[in-house]
């Protein structure tokens, strides 16, 4: 195979590909912009974001097959000198020796055979950060904003402070501590990625639901308030906020490095997948964490 006959992408199938990832981050905004009901916005931008994840993920398992895609890959793999050598040997009118095209095309067809079994062994490399980051975000959209937005002040009586309550004590904090855990990833990473108590922080989490389910949740027909204050929820959305911006970012940084710097961009993209996975989980379960209380 040189580069005289480089293959064509006939049907376009990997800009079809290109064009789902980009339609899978357009089309849940464009649902947010045009929905009038809070439910009917949260289906179409949960549901449409997995939907398209998957078709995705299943596109790229197949871009193996193709032979546009096993070409270049086979041109990435390749040193640069030896790219310089055809590419010489192509400019003096001469074809390149059989021996190097024949097992240029046995790897690309022995690489689209063992790509299944590569996505596997990947997964299972980074199977604990993967369930990991999904749990993190199950856990938070479940709690956030389903049930921490109906939470009313104690406090607030007939003053200002009721009209703001939520918008300070549930968003505003949620979104500052949610930064702060983040950017203390850049200057702190503990937890190591192979470190057990990694996923046992990632399940603590779990504590959380208990505490902000038990808080001045109104309207409420089977739990008893039993942290009142207003105090009490500021400080438990800010750990559960700090919590779920440092031990996600820490999952999401970790997944690349588990594998081969080569397989670290198929890694990306299946802890992405998860993330998506926690979202859409959380989705569903933030209506049985609403029904409880």
């Amino acid at each position: 195979m040189t580069t005289s006959h480089q293959p064509q992408d006939r049907y376009k199938a990997v800009w079809l590909i290109f064009f789902m990832l980009g339609l899978g981050t357009l089309l849940p905004w464009n649902f947010f912009m045009t929905a009038t009901q809070l439910s009917e916005s949260a289906f179409g931008y949960f549901i449409t974001a997995c939907v398209v994840i998957i078709l995705t993920i299943i596109c790229y398992l197949c871009l193996p097959q193709l032979e546009f895609y096993r070409y270049y890959q086979q041109l990435k793999l390749e040193g640069p000198g030896e790219q310089e050598t055809k590419l010489d040997l192509i400019s003096k009118g001469e074809e390149p020796r059989a021996g190097k095209e024949e097992s240029a095309v046995s790897a690309s067809n022995s690489g689209s055979t063992d790509n299944s079994h590569c996505i596997r062994a990947i997964l299972k490399n980074i199977s604990v950060l993967a369930f990991s980051v999904c749990f993190i975000f199950t856990i938070t959209i479940g709690m956030f904003p389903a049930v921490t937005v109906e939470v009313k002040s104690s406090i607030a009586g007939t003053s200002a402070w009721g009209n703001y309550f939520i918008a300070v004590s549930c968003f505003l904090t949620f979104n500052i501590f949610d930064w702060l855990g983040r950017s203390l990833t850049a200057v702190l990473m503990w937890p190591g990625k192979d470190s057990r108590w990694l996923p046992g922080l990632v399940l603590a989490r779990v504590v959380f639901v208990p505490l902000l389910l038990l808080c001045n949740v109104q309207p409420r027909r089977y739990l008893a308030v039993v942290f009142e204050h207003d105090a009490w929820f500021i400080f438990f959305m800010a750990a559960f906020a700090f919590s779920n911006g440092y031990l996600a970012s820490l999952c999401m940084c970790f997944g690349p490095k588990k594998v081969k710097p080569a397989e670290a961009e198929t890694a990306g993209t299946i802890m992405a997948f998860f993330l998506c996975l926690g979202l859409a989980l959380g989705a569903i379960f933030s209506f049985l964490f609403r029904a409880i209380v």
